[in-house]
């Protein structure tokens, strides 16, 4: 493993917290040490209060902070004097202990301390790292674990055997490490956690973590177990959109909220998937505890979906048995799944959940792997694993699930979606937690954004062929189609039906009118296969009820794709799919009007540019957020008894009132 360590760049970060800072985002880089929010970095500074006393500080990563970008805001300053007096007691509720942390804090707006806070301010060094390095948690998790970490580090790293997260670990940690931690220590194994190493300084903290690291990477690779390799594999070629589309709803189902699918179809997740021995390597459990919330106990091997939540029902009887206190059991859905076809389908309340779910899992193969190489994969057993999947601090993390966006776990398709109404609308299902496909001719949709829950496809919405590998991708992506936005549309400068040419003419239909056909025929199953039932929201024209001269193919191909809505809404409606219309007016950010046929229509009205803008009975200028905003909202609760209406947006226009 490469140390990263650049002087020049570490120069630039100031004070103990600036260089924590510093080698935090080092640990954070590298997702074979830590992955989307795992892992801890600390640092124990001497402050002055309010009365002028020097206390020690530890500042220790806050939850919800990546490693990779973290700020010193992401750190939380707690007293250490109340720390160590915790770490004294015999016994704390872990929700106690959260409460406890807080309470210790110098700046009470800053995130929650880890729940590692104890154990962190307990390491006997300024400056503290913990990770979930791969080749750690490859030879912990092997028999005779402790025996190679020996044999790896001899007493330079004290082993801890494997406790419960929370305050269990700490407390244990406080009883061992003050015994074992000699001169020559540089780190800790946590069994089934990861390593923590300590410094001085943050340099050496960072540096014994790459010295670690390197040395059980070099023994895995002496022992023909670290590098996987995995023959080309072909991912699967016919369409599989109805198939992961009616899966999800299964799934969505037994989650007790939408979900969203990915899948992976290269060739290291069809080559596990493909393996004979998946079953009984994939059932073991997780590489560590930490990932159990991510990614449950144990993936789904095939589709039978009923299976998976009986051997889950069975799980939970034998770790939680009658007598006593038992927790309400969690959803009985997986969150990976493992095909021969499919290769890896991981998921998630949100996309974000559902890749960090692949990520963890794509990591949890190569151990797998390796660990097999090496003698033998072995996990913590089902009751340790019950143990953190039914954690009270986790319990209470659902407990406020349901402050959940509304349209969290749902995926929404834009077309038209590089400018104008359509950039607009992407934005608002974003804004309300949905997964977003935008489609749109421009190749600038591609890097629209940069982010999980956004897919940007280059399409020609009149080429048939290509909608259905569009709709291919996204479900690929995101597993389904909840809502549909038809956005797509072409205005030509204005011409009078004797002028109008019969090319320009069946180019306005072919776009307007037919590829919103095709768009609906082809998304029709999918939309209801919906978990919540299938919703579209079309944007129509206030040329609908009012047309105007000047514009014949225009207003002829947004009134055909009125009637075309309200047929669909007729015919849809027996499948819990809803499909509402709005007629904008005006709405000058976008691609149809062009300077030129701003300039034009208002000449055609003997108007000014600026007096044509705000022509309506509230004399308001129209912009694309306001047409985004009730499109989405037409999707959601507010509508859900609501199909085949029409709803203008557009200040009041006296013709159509």
């Amino acid at each position: 493993m490469k140390n990263l360590w650049n002087s020049a760049e570490a120069a630039g970060f100031a004070g103990d917290i600036g260089q924590r800072v510093y080698t935090s985002r080092l640990i954070g880089r590298d997702p074979s040490l830590v992955l989307h929010g795992g892992g801890n970095t600390s640092v124990k500074v001497g402050e002055r209060n309010l009365f002028g006393d020097e206390e020690q500080i530890l500042h220790v990563k806050g939850t919800g902070w990546d490693l990779a970008a973290i700020e010193p805001r992401g750190f939380s300053p707690c007293r250490m004097a109340h720390l160590l007096r915790l770490a004294g007691l015999d016994s704390l509720s872990d929700v106690r202990m959260v409460a406890e942390l807080r309470g210790s804090m110098t700046n009470a707006s800053a995130p929650t301390p880890s729940v590692e806070a104890i154990l962190h301010a307990i390491i006997p060094a300024r400056f503290v790292d913990h990770t979930h390095a791969d080749a750690i948690v490859t030879v912990m998790n092997t028999p005779g674990g402790e025996d190679r970490l020996r044999e790896i580090y001899g007493d330079r790293v004290v082993i801890v055997p494997y406790v419960m997260p929370g305050f269990k670990l700490a407390r244990l940690c406080a009883t061992l490490l003050p015994q074992k931690v000699t001169p020559r220590a540089i780190g800790v194994a946590l069994m089934s956690h990861g390593l923590i190493t300590f410094g001085e300084t943050a340099e050496s903290s960072y540096a014994r973590m790459i010295e670690c690291v390197t040395l059980a990477e070099e023994y895995l690779s002496g022992r023909g177990a670290w590098k996987v390799e995995w023959p080309a594999a072909a991912a699967p070629s016919r369409p599989l959109r109805a198939e992961l589309a009616a899966f999800r709803r299964e799934l969505s189902g037994a989650m007790g909220a939408p979900a969203i699918l990915t899948l992976h179809a290269d060739a290291q997740c069809l080559g596990f998937a493909r393996r004979a021995d998946v079953p009984a390597l994939s059932q073991q459990g997780p590489a560590t505890p930490d990932h159990v919330i991510r990614t449950k106990r144990v993936p789904l091997v095939g589709r039978d979906l009923a299976a998976f939540r009986r051997d889950y029902e069975r799980y939970f009887s034998a770790c939680a048995p009658g007598a006593g206190p038992r927790p309400a059991m969690l959803d009985p859905a997986p969150r990976v799944v493992l095909d021969p076809e499919w290769g890896l389908v991981t998921a998630g309340g949100s996309a974000r959940d559902a890749a960090i779910a692949g990520e963890i899992y794509r990591h949890t193969i190569d151990i797998i792997l390796r660990a097999t190489a090496l003698g033998g994969w072995r996990a913590l057993p089902a009751g340790d694993i019950f143990e953190v999947e039914y954690w009270d601090l986790e319990q209470a993390k659902l407990r406020r699930a349901g402050q959940a966006p509304v349209f969290a776990g749902e995926v929404a398709l834009v077309t038209g979606a590089a400018s104008g109404i359509g950039r607009a609308c992407v934005d608002s299902f974003l804004r309300r937690g949905a997964a977003v496909a935008g489609l749109d001719v421009s190749p600038g949709i591609a890097r629209l954004h940069d982010r999980p829950d956004f897919r940007g496809i280059v399409c020609d919405l009149t080429d048939e062929a290509a909608v259905a590998a569009a709709l291919e991708e996204a479900v690929r992506a995101f597993g389904g189609l909840d809502m549909l936005v038809l956005n797509a549309g072409i205005f030509v400068p204005g011409k009078g039906i004797g002028e109008l040419g019969t090319e320009t003419w069946r180019k306005v239909m072919s776009v307007n009118l037919d590829a919103s056909f095709v768009m609906l025929r082809e998304s029709h199953p999918l939309l209801r296969a919906a978990p919540r039932g299938g919703r579209v929201a079309v944007i129509g024209s206030k040329n609908v009820p009012a047309p105007g001269p000047g514009a014949a193919a225009y207003s002829a191909s947004k009134a055909a794709v009125n009637q075309l809505a309200r047929v669909a809404a007729l015919e849809w409606g027996a499948d819990r799919i809803r499909v509402n219309s709005l007629h904008p007016n005006m709405v000058f950010d976008t691609a149809l009007w062009t300077p030129e046929v701003l300039e034009s229509r208002a000449r055609h009205y003997g108007m000014s540019v600026e007096a044509y803008k705000t022509n309506n009975v509230l004399r308001v200028e129209i912009a694309s957020r306001d047409v985004a905003e009730l499109a989405a909202e037409l999707c959601g609760p507010l509508f859900a008894k609501t199909t085949g209406a029409q709803i203008p947006v557009d200040g009041g226009n006296e013709r159509v009132i």
